[in-house]
């Protein structure tokens, strides 16, 4: 069997959908996986061992282009789509872009979510086999095993994220970096990554808690902090979080590989509802993670390594992402609440 997974975006999402792979697998060893994806986090899951193929999309660039050579990129890929064989697509999106490719990639049979559960009505007409998922508050990562389970019956379900591919290149450039700052093993310090950034501003702690954070970590746990950032903005408030201490340093942003490589070697990640803690999570790095617009229940990592801080508010898990509550939001979770995860997570 030859199956297509349409996940195209965004970074979270795609990690939350891996462990369809290794259910795929379990339900037919023999199966062969594609994965239909944006060209921004194609890196991440390029060398998957449960992937035979990366089929990217470059969207980003097609649009700066205009519509003619957005339109021809579009049906260069659809062509290619089409050339495969499919026999099942998975379309794990669920909006109207998801519903072109899945619609066109030439199966016959292509499954996804049904009128409650897809983000935008016209993909409902680009398949065949409509998934409910009776509670909509559901996991996202049991949302795409339904689909997957649907597709193809008779596989095992692993309870939590993953797994997801370390490059041994990759690996081998981070353990390089951190033996110069003088951090590889053996360490003397917990070694803890603090990832401010997010893609809403409704998601992000406040800049303030994240440097009182810093100043504790460093003060009672004797932890050495990586501040890992993906804009200039995010630098820059990385910046000013690493203004904590000595034991406090800016991490060099690198490639895709290179941050899951180093996710998995340090001690714990903090971060809000973003990428870098779902990929931690995935690959078996314990986190401390701040949901606020964003339902922890819905989007945390899931397991004992991970401990999930809702705001208390109950106007929690609103997903606007602007919000005239938006301070208020963001000074619900105390310092002392984070810290006190933390702290609790290394003594499990």
């Amino acid at each position: 069997m030859k199956v297509l997974i349409v996940k195209t975006s965004a970074l979270g999402d795609v990690v939350h959908a891996l462990p369809v792979l290794a259910y795929l697998k379990s339900a037919q060893p023999d199966i062969r996986i594609e994965w239909l994806v944006e060209e921004a986090f194609a890196p991440l899951i390029a060398d998957h061992p449960l992937l035979n193929r990366v089929i990217v999309l470059r969207t980003k660039s097609w649009r700066r282009s205009g519509f003619l050579p957005a339109a021809a990129g579009a049906w260069r890929v659809i062509r290619d789509l089409r050339r495969q064989g499919y026999d099942r697509v998975l379309d794990l999106q669920g909006n109207s872009k998801s519903g072109l490719f899945t619609r066109l990639a030439g199966a016959c049979q292509r499954y996804g979510f049904d009128r409650a559960g897809v983000r935008e009505w016209p993909n409902l007409l680009a398949t065949t086999h409509r998934v409910g998922l009776g509670d909509g508050n559901c996991h996202v990562s049991r949302r795409a095993l339904a689909v997957a389970r649907a597709a193809v019956p008779g596989g095992r379900e692993q309870r939590w994220a993953g797994p997801l591919h370390v490059s041994p290149a990759a690996a081998a450039r981070v353990a390089t970096q951190l033996q110069g700052l003088g951090l590889g093993p053996p360490r003397a310090h917990p070694l803890l990554v603090l990832h401010y950034g997010t893609t809403w501003p409704t998601k992000r702690w406040r800049l303030e808690s994240w440097q009182a954070l810093a100043v504790r970590l460093i003060r009672e746990l004797n932890a050495m902090l990586l501040l890992t950032w993906g804009t200039e903005d995010e630098k820059e408030a990385a910046t000013a979080i690493a203004a904590a201490g000595r034991q406090a340093l800016v991490w060099p942003r690198g490639s895709l590989p290179e941050l899951a490589a180093l996710l998995a070697t340090v001690d714990l990640v903090v971060g809000c509802d973003t990428g870098p803690v779902h990929i931690a999570a995935a690959l078996g790095t314990p986190t401390v993670s701040i949901y606020r617009a964003t339902d922890a229940r819905r989007n945390g990592p899931r397991g004992p390594k991970h401990r999930c801080l809702q705001v208390p508010l109950d106007c929690a898990a609103c997903l606007r992402k602007h919000c005239e509550r938006d301070r208020p939001c963001a000074q619900s979770v105390s310092v002392e609440c984070v810290f006190s995860a933390v702290k609790a997570n290394f003594n499990r």
